[in-house]
């Protein structure tokens, strides 16, 4: 497998090349967030039902039709929910100031490398975004929507990515804001009260368990060709296809 220099194009071949598409920083950070995000929002969870003695439920009020209780007891105790209050808070708080660093870790990384400017939208963002998920839903075509230009993130990604990022900051200061409402009064304050502040904090959550699903499709319909590239950080591309790649090459 060949190796190609983004100093001297000339050199692509037929043949395939190793190209960089994410730097190690940036897969560790990836890596790292993964479990400390699961950790948070299963813990949170112990802590959001553990004074509950009512569980939530779904099904049509009106007609007396109840389908079953948000969560079951099956699920609670898979998962280890049992209003176990003071075991949720301490994984919560310890690995929420895990995931604060990391987080500030991520943002000093990518202003140093200046991974910021591939990453945040521009003006054109939005609207290209939208044809991005034409193509991605097969209705570009139909459509007659051009597809934008493709570089190491496309329009759609820069919004969600960037949109996670402010959700993951969001996250923090919502979560401070509840947990010390008295020593940290004007987060609380600013958010509009420790209710309101709890309330961004729950729909926050429920963002990046939407954002969870959409990511783990994405990658799916990417292929493991792709999977491997935030592994490894490099993707196996023909010498043709890498001629006109953008970013960081060997």
């Amino acid at each position: 497998m060949a190796v190609v220099d983004a100093s001297r194009p000339d050199e692509s071949t037929t043949d395939a090349l190793a190209v960089e598409r994410h730097r190690r920083g940036t897969r560790w950070m990836h890596w790292i967030n993964f479990p400390l995000l699961t950790i948070m929002i299963w813990s949170g969870l112990r802590i959001y039902w553990a004074d509950l003695r009512d569980p939530y439920g779904f099904g049509v009020g009106l007609v007396g039709w109840h389908w079953f209780d948000f969560f079951p007891d099956v699920v609670n105790e898979r998962l280890g929910l049992e209003r176990r209050l003071a075991r949720g808070m301490a994984f919560h708080f310890t690995f929420g100031w895990l995931f604060a660093v990391n987080g500030v870790a991520y943002g000093i990384y990518t202003w140093r490398t200046g991974l910021w400017r591939r990453l945040l939208p521009d003006r054109f963002s939005l609207k290209d975004s939208l044809s991005v998920v034409a193509h991605d839903l097969y209705l570009g075509r139909l459509l007659k929507l051009p597809l934008p230009p493709q570089g190491q993130y496309n329009a759609a990604q820069r919004l969600t990515y960037s949109m996670v990022v402010a959700m993951g900051a969001l996250a923090v200061l919502t979560g401070l804001a509840i947990y010390k409402p008295s020593g940290l009064a004007i987060v609380t304050t600013l958010f509009g009260g420790y209710e309101t502040a709890r309330t961004i904090h729950f729909f926050v959550t429920v963002g990046f368990l939407a954002f969870f699903a959409l990511h783990l499709l994405q990658v799916a319909r990417a292929g493991w060709r792709n999977f491997l590239s935030m592994v490894t950080g490099y993707e196996r591309v023909a010498g043709t296809e890498a001629a006109d790649e953008e970013g960081v090459r060997l």
